[in-house]
């Protein structure tokens, strides 16, 4: 079949790397290229058969895996099926493995026909297998839903998002649809919707007091309901940071109802009067979280009346010094709702909480059931007070305060009730915070900023693969015990502690550094481990000069982890730079309790999150707990 693509004569590079994948050889066209010009010998640009099929053995050629081959098979040529059987379940950990098993394999990954039929698999079977979907490091279990989704909301970690019509920065980028479909298709379930009054009576999505460009609330509501459930079955919360006149907020509520139909939430599940649903119960359910008037009670009790121009006023308390006040409002009150401001709450001469009355539609004030924003005044004003259904939004600096001062009060917390947190106002550019302390203490709703790529996003998304990436996750059981003792910043008393052994054998088809001129890079790999403070910690690589085709530490890295039910590994490979720095080629993140043991391929994704297949790392994973 090879030969038929030589019948004119030579072939070019162009072609080479076509009947490369025509051969299932997944090849990155810049290595490719490469390799082409090392082998075409007359430097004509195009290649004869037996130059094909030396470019053909250094892309396939991995001594690592002949190494491990050679170690199961009896002659160096062939496995038979129980020396594969012996594989699976010696170095793979397959313990429920049986031949039936190791057959399927051997159909599915041998090319060669009479190998196949004789129940045995050659060298080139086996690397296509090694480089299959089934050996790489995330747990194929974790990749659909598998955890129990029947406990109330506030017992998960829950994917949110900051300012989602941004997507560049938050002063003059534009807003922009695309944000709400992209952080749906991510699994994202809570997204914030800043609105604002807009002419003919038609309320605008976008930052105010910035020249961020407008969305209609319509448009923005018909994007969600399209691409709500694409990627998850799970309720989407929608946080409505709420800046219209009663008029607007009564067309917000007719837009919402009229788009979502029966998805949108507007009565309490008979089964849940008093506590907060499971994420089982509120399938395909849309919530709106907003300022609402009355009690749960009072609002069944008006289902099907006629609410047009009921407008009620209720009280706003308010930070009137603070570095991260939501959409600003508590410096600018809306032109359309001009907030009366009643008293001030002072602590030795400084005002710390205002209040003011603020007009809610009862139309809109009634859509909001489970998810009642409440303003955050103290964790003790919130045991004595706080409502099941009411949840807060606290700013990061506010609660990277409260983590220092009160971390074991702060878990108590959110053992009870959702709490969201934010970045702060002067983070113009969209940058993010780590979100790792905050999932530390058990906060559900910990907002980025999805359009910004860098570390924040690559945490989020790789604790958020878990669990069929359903933006759902069920908060470990010291995180949802309301007589819990845990404290993130103290070693745990009764620990369970991780030994994990990670060999970083090699790298494959890494992408070149910036700077060179063909497929090279000075390659280095970092193990970054992130956790509860005494978890987070980092080991690194040897650099090896020169080779990003197929780089080779053999290293081996060993992390005793205290909390691992809150921690991620993240691989990044870089590319050595004395004077500017190292540059960033590629990672990969997951949480470390869903690895995979034994020989596994670490995939890798860019700076954007975009996959860089088929670069990848190819490592050997062992822990015991």
């Amino acid at each position: 079949k090879i030969r038929d693509e030589f019948r004119g004569g030579k072939i070019n590079l162009e072609k080479t790397h076509k009947l490369l994948e025509k051969l299932d050889i997944q090849c990155n066209y810049v290595h490719v290229k490469s390799i082409f010009k090392d082998n075409d010998r007359l430097k004509q640009g195009r290649i004869t058969i037996e130059e094909f099929r030396s470019i053909y053995r250094i892309i396939t050629h991995r001594e690592e895996i002949v190494e491990i081959f050679n170690t199961y098979s009896g002659n160096r040529k062939l496995l038979f099926e129980k020396n594969l059987v012996q594989f699976l379940i010696q170095e793979q950990y397959i313990l429920d493995m049986n031949h039936t098993i190791a057959f399927e394999i051997i159909q599915k990954y041998e090319p060669i026909e009479e190998v196949k039929r004789a129940h045995q698999m050659s060298f080139e079977g086996f690397i296509r297998y090694m480089g299959s979907s089934e050996c790489l490091i995330f747990k194929p279990d974790c990749r659909r839903v598998y955890q129990d989704m029947t406990h109330p909301l506030n017992d998960y970690f829950i994917s949110s998002s900051h300012n989602t019509y941004l997507i560049s920065d938050q002063l003059l980028g534009p807003s922009d649809l695309w944000g709400y479909v992209s952080a749906l298709v991510k699994g994202c379930r809570c997204l914030e919707i800043d609105c604002w009054d807009g002419s003919q009576n038609e309320p605008v999505v976008y930052h105010g007091y910035t020249l961020t460009s407008k969305l209609l609330f319509k448009t923005v509501i018909q994007a969600i309901h399209k691409y709500a459930f694409l990627t998850s079955d799970y309720p989407v919360v929608l946080s409505l940071e709420n800046h219209c006149s009663p008029s607007q907020q009564e067309v917000m509520a007719d837009t919402l109802q009229s788009v979502f139909g029966d998805a949108l939430l507007s009565d309490i599940l008979d089964d849940f009067p008093d506590k907060l649903p499971s994420p089982e119960a509120l399938k395909f359910k849309i919530l709106v979280k907003n300022k609402k008037i009355g009690t749960l009670k009072e609002t069944r009790e008006r289902k099907g009346s006629n609410k047009h121009g009921q407008v009620e006023e209720c009280e706003e308390i308010y930070q009137a010094v603070e570095d991260e006040i939501e959409g600003s409002e508590a410096l600018v009150s809306s032109e359309n709702n001009p907030g009366k401001e009643i008293e001030t709450i002072s602590r030795g001469g400084l005002p710390l909480f205002k209040k003011r009355k603020v007009k809610v539609a009862l139309a809109l004030s009634d859509l909001v059931i489970y998810t009642k924003a409440e303003k955050f005044r103290s964790f003790q004003h919130s045991r004595l007070y706080q409502q099941f259904n009411e949840s807060s939004s606290i700013g990061e600096s506010e609660a990277r305060k409260l983590l220092k001062l009160k971390a074991h009060e702060f878990v108590l917390h959110t053992t009870r009730f959702i709490t969201r947190i934010y970045p702060k106002a002067t983070r113009t550019d969209s940058s993010n915070f780590n979100p790792q302390e905050f999932w530390n203490i058990g906060c559900q709703m910990v907002a980025l900023n999805f359009q910004t790529p860098g570390l924040p996003m690559d945490l989020q998304n790789g604790k958020f693969l878990d669990n069929g990436s359903s933006g759902y996750l069920l908060k470990p059981q010291f995180l949802r015990d309301n007589k819990t003792q845990f404290n993130p910043n103290k070693p745990p008393k009764q620990s369970d502690p991780v030994t994990l052994t990670i060999r970083l054998i090699s790298g494959t088809q890494l992408p070149p550094s910036s700077h060179s001129s063909s497929n090279k890079a000075d390659t280095l790999v970092i193990l970054e481990l992130f956790g509860v403070p005494n978890d987070q910690t980092k080991q690194q690589t040897r650099v090896i000069k020169r080779n990003a085709f197929s780089p080779r530490w053999n290293e081996t890295f060993t992390f005793i982890i205290q909390v691992p039910e809150l921690a991620l590994m993240r691989f990044v490979v870089e590319s050595q730079g004395l004077i500017a720095g190292n540059e960033f080629l590629g990672q990969y993140t997951l949480p470390v309790l869903s690895m995979n043991k034994g020989y596994r391929r670490v995939p890798l994704f860019s700076k954007l999150g975009e996959s860089l297949e088929p670069a990848s790392l190819f490592v050997y994973v062992w822990y015991i707990r």
